[in-house]
């Protein structure tokens, strides 16, 4: 008999696609054979939803499933089909029925079928297919993937486990710092079990998984680099240079590992960033040039600068797509949550190999 894992999360980008693949290595390491299946495709490039959702692309690839995509994303849930269901042109019980069709398919002959859920719990309610709805159509137990930076982060644990109720098989934090751990550990762990919520792993934030370097963020914006200096820094939040000199530097001297967005114009703010260690890189919009001064000082201090077309504001969306994606989209990020869920994990409970 199939068991099947529902893997969701209480927002998004909280590291769900790759605990799911890395689960799913995992569980073929353990002599199991294992389906995977995203019911719906979110994270699309166009708005009609012509291109395919990566995740099921790389889950193809890392646990070597022969399946079409459109067997394991069979909704592609774009803002056209959004638009289509409020205006009442997509059937829920058909969509329902699909799912299931390729689900029971894709199941055929499995020990374990992984099903990626959605950023957040609420995603698919108009066509009645949240996370808790796909939990009961496909009889799913669930894991609920959560950050975890204060005792605040409880609440949504809590409101997440109301939903998904006799489902929950457990939460795991996900990308907890060093400083939260000693307070997860001696209250909100034994919280969360006092009310019924099994906690089954709470794994380390690691610099990375939590954000891109500097090259890999000039090669997703198709931006240009200007100094010689390395590449290898980890950015993480992005700041922008819209304020006076002396309120920007005490902004940018608070910040860590971030890259600063602004006009290439803008020299009274990059020369300002320069002088703050927690920033890592300059990002210069508009296709204008730095000043010889500003380049000369960045050489100086082994600060990238790169230059891209877009404007500010475009730029700033492009950028922090990057950064919440990180590489969860990458073999080698799979590989690292593998060893992070061996290590911080009770991963014989998620699969069953008990």
């Amino acid at each position: 008999m199939t068991r099947t894992v529902l893997i969701t999360g209480t927002e998004d980008s909280t590291g769900k696609t790759a605990i799911a693949l890395a689960l799913g290595q995992l569980a073929a390491e353990n002599g199991l054979s294992v389906g995977y299946m995203k019911p719906r495709g979110t994270r699309l490039q166009s708005n009609v939803g012509k291109t395919i959702d990566e995740d099921p692309m790389l889950a193809r690839e890392l646990l070597d499933i022969e399946a079409e995509m459109h067997e394991l994303e069979p909704v592609v849930y774009s803002p056209t089909f959004i638009e289509e269901a409020i205006r009442g042109r997509e059937d829920s019980e058909e969509l329902r029925a699909t799912i299931r069709e390729n689900f029971e398919a894709l199941s055929e002959e499995r020990d374990l079928m992984l099903v990626e859920g959605a950023s957040d719990l609420d995603v698919g309610g108009i066509v009645s297919l949240t996370d808790p709805d796909l939990a009961e159509l496909l009889d799913a137990e669930v894991i609920l993937v959560s950050p975890y930076q204060s005792a605040g982060d409880t609440d949504a644990v809590l409101g997440a486990a109301d939903r998904l109720g006799e489902r929950l098989a457990g939460v795991v934090f996900n990308a907890v710092g060093d400083a939260s751990f000693a307070s997860l550990e001696s209250d909100t762990v034994p919280f969360l079990e006092g009310r019924g919520v099994p906690v089954l792993g709470a794994l380390p934030r690691t610099q990375e998984l939590a954000g891109v370097t500097v090259s890999e963020l000039a090669d997703e914006l198709g931006a240009e680099l200007l100094t010689s200096a390395a590449t290898d820094a980890f950015v993480e939040r992005f700041l922008v240079g819209a304020m006076g000199g002396d309120s920007a530097l005490r902004h940018f001297r608070r910040a860590r590992n971030a890259a600063l967005i602004t006009g290439g114009d803008r020299s009274d703010i990059q020369t300002v960033a320069l002088e703050a260690s927690g920033v890592k890189c300059l990002v210069l919009t508009g296709g204008l040039q730095p000043s010889s001064a500003v380049v000369g000082k960045a050489e100086e201090r082994d600060v990238p600068i790169m230059t891209v077309r877009s404007d500010t504001l475009s730029t700033i969306e492009r950028a922090e797509d990057v950064v919440r994606r990180g590489r969860t989209r990458s073999p080698e990020t799979v590989a690292r949550m593998r060893a992070l869920l061996t290590d911080h994990a009770d991963t014989d409970a998620i699969l069953g190999t008990e």
